[in-house]
């Protein structure tokens, strides 16, 4: 029963009441509790009334300050997530292998230095952009964690086969024909999971 309905009903009671005690005698206490509850049910049918006003006031209020909120985080990380998934895309391609030898090889190094030197640059790589799986989900991070460990093994994995006293060509060449042999580099496969997500981003 509703605000409006409860004061129709209490006005029809003291209606037909007040005709009823008008043919009979009405004890003086009764008199005090009609008096009473004419005045109490209008008080409480306005307190309900502002009470039910303003909280619908204060939830709609409530709704539009969540939806302001949630604008203005989605205004301020959806560009720190395309900044995350570019920088991660840069990062699958300096640890590739190819681009790894590009820069890192040189002449009269052995194999072991150059297989030092392209594991420290993977760590390296690695450090300055693990801050980024904030930014991406849970299931991306671990695609591009798993095509890091790839690498490294695969470098481990061609190394161990090489003299370690070899020199850096040996090892570049049977890294690079290793690779050749390969369908899908899993980082090139690392590279996509980055691109899908970042489409689902941009709409």
């Amino acid at each position: 029963m509703d605000t409006i309905e409860l004061k129709h009903f209490v006005e029809l009671f003291l209606k037909r009441y007040h005709s009823y005690t008008k043919q009979k005698y009405m004890p003086v206490w009764v008199e005090i509790i009609l008096e009473i509850i004419k005045i109490a049910v209008p008080a409480l049918i306005v307190f309900f009334t502002i009470y039910t006003l303003t909280k619908q006031f204060f939830e709609k209020q409530y709704q539009l300050k969540a939806l302001e909120y949630k604008q203005k985080q989605t205004s301020t990380t959806v560009p720190m997530k395309l900044q995350a998934y570019e920088r991660l895309s840069m990062f699958c391609e300096r640890i590739a292998i190819p681009s790894l030898l590009l820069r890192l090889r040189t002449e009269n190094q052995s194999a072991a230095a150059l297989r030092i030197s392209m594991l420290l640059a993977i760590q390296q790589e690695f450090e300055h952009n693990i801050t980024q799986q904030l930014y991406v989900s849970k299931n991306l991070w671990e695609i591009i964690k798993f095509a890091r460990d790839e690498t490294v093994m695969t470098i481990n994995g061609v190394a161990e086969k090489i003299e370690s006293s070899a020199d850096g060509k040996e090892l570049a060449g049977t890294l690079l024909n290793y690779l050749g042999a390969q369908e899908v580099a899993v980082l090139d496969k690392a590279l996509i999971a980055i691109k899908k997500e970042a489409s689902i981003i941009l709409g």
